[in-house]
């Protein structure tokens, strides 16, 4: 049974409650006493070590709206599951319930329509798969294994965002479980407010079973990393603020702080040696994409360059190895206006101390298309800003955590000061309300009035809360 049996359970459901429960599922339902429990508990962060009264491997819709009900009628906190790419740990929780949809992963594809209807339990991966043979994509991350619910719920940023939006600005509809157990349609046609909320409010809401999203025509795409020596890091940042200004928007590149990975495609002399890079992805005309990118090839001159074609899945997935199930995450962020001359001063000062090869330091362009949509037509407030940066120590063992965990602390407090005042909320830890507001702008008070609608009591609270507002 393993040491999940010991664990002290608190007060719940009666047997007798849980077993009416079972016998409605058609999904596989595991509890403390379970030989499989400890394996099904465990999430993407492995910090993260909670203890659920019971976790729902659900199988369809049906079970959602149980498991739903049951959940409010028996005071249980449901943690909702997808990815489970949750860095805070909210795809489980202690003494709740988790609503695990990772085995609800039905796609349709209307190559014709360009719309694609993704089920709530369906990774990038699984969704790239099922586009790109239709020469198809939509905005999703650069991380196959993540979530296509929790990465569009928080708004959702990747390769194609310049070009064509945030993830949840090409969500067209989406089928939502509420508190109360009604299965409602968030579209521009069908509750709006609730559409407006999801597009950025996380999971809030209820529990959405479905996704169906706008395509767009991506197949292969010109990519590549680009490698500097550390010393050229202020030129560097410099180089790519003001290269990503004028740059069309078919591209999208990321600067960051790294320790090279021991394997292809770089060479052996650079294995484990840390540098800065530029990752950039090119999502127009081949021959094009070799032209404009050039530059970043050429600047430096830099240590190590490639530029290829790929197809857009093995793009999405090329750091899938570096960062598996099972590592120890401790992350902050922060949106900035700009690249300024002193945030770029303590990027330099703290970048180069990366602890690990699994670790990242990431400043993505957050300009283009996501600057097309205004800050209140969506709950995604940050239109204006032109990055978002992320500081994420990641460990294979937990031992030097603390260490890692300081370096974060340190260098975010002093990039802080020159931020935007908010952050991406799927890039946040348990920061407290005050940071999850401010996040929001001036949205909050719009989703606390949405939440009050839709989940008076509270129900969803295992997320980055939004608290119902107070009835006038």
């Amino acid at each position: 049974m393993g040491q999940a049996a010991a664990v002290p359970i608190p007060p719940g459901p009666t047997e007798r409650a849980i077993e009416g429960l079972l016998s409605t599922l058609r999904g596989k339902a595991i509890r403390p006493s379970d030989e499989a429990y400890d394996a099904a508990r465990r999430v993407y962060n492995a910090m993260i070590n909670r203890h659920p009264r019971l976790i729902v491997q659900c199988r369809d819709v049906a079970d959602v709206v149980r498991c739903v009900n049951f959940a409010r009628d028996e005071g249980l906190a449901p943690a909702v599951r997808c990815g489970s790419h949750s860095v805070p740990g909210f795809g489980t929780c202690d003494g709740g319930l988790v609503i695990d949809l990772s085995g609800m992963k039905g796609i349709r594809v209307d190559p014709v329509r360009r719309v694609a209807r993704a089920d709530g339990g369906c990774t990038w991966g699984d969704f790239d798969h099922a586009t790109h043979v239709f020469g198809l994509a939509t905005p999703g991350g650069i991380i196959s294994t993540t979530g296509v619910g929790g990465l569009t719920l928080g708004g959702g940023f990747g390769h194609l965002s310049r070009r064509y939006g945030l993830s949840c600005d090409n969500l067209i509809s989406a089928d939502v479980v509420t508190a109360d157990g009604r299965m409602l349609t968030a579209s521009a046609a069908e509750n709006q407010d609730l559409f407006w909320a999801i597009r950025g409010g996380g999971g809030n809401f209820g529990v959405v079973t479905s996704f169906e999203f706008r395509l767009h025509p991506v197949s292969t795409v010109y990519a590549g990393p680009v490698l500097y020596p550390l010393e050229k890091g202020a030129e560097v940042l410099r180089f790519f603020a003001a290269f990503m200004a004028d740059a069309p928007r078919e591209l999208s590149a990321f600067f960051a702080y790294l320790i090279v990975p021991p394997g292809p495609p770089f060479p052996e002399q650079l294995h484990m040696k840390t540098m800065c890079g530029i990752v950039y992805v090119y999502s127009g005309d081949l021959e094009t994409g070799e032209r404009i990118t050039r530059p970043l090839r050429e600047f430096g001159p830099p240590a190590f360059a490639l530029g290829h074609p790929a197809p857009y899945p093995a793009v999405q997935s090329m750091f899938d190895g570096l960062l598996p199930h099972g590592l120890y995450h401790y992350w902050k962020a922060d949106f900035a206006g700009n690249l300024t001359e002193p945030a770029i001063a303590e990027h330099v000062r703290y970048g180069p101390q990366i602890p690990t090869v699994n670790s990242a330091v990431h400043i993505y362009p957050l300009d283009g298309a996501v600057h097309d949509v205004a800050a209140d037509q969506t709950a995604f407030a940050y239109r204006d800003v032109k990055f978002t940066h992320i500081l994420a120590a990641v460990s294979p063992e937990p031992g030097p955590m603390p260490e890692y965990r300081e370096w974060v602390r340190s260098y975010w407090s002093a990039l802080h000061p020159h931020s935007a005042g908010g952050a991406y909320v799927n890039f946040l830890m348990d920061e407290g309300d005050e940071r999850i507001a401010s996040s929001y702008r001036g949205n909050y008070a719009r989703l606390a009035a949405a939440k009050r609608k839709y989940d008076p009591g509270n129900l969803f609270r295992v997320n980055q809360n939004i608290r119902p507002a107070a009835k006038a």
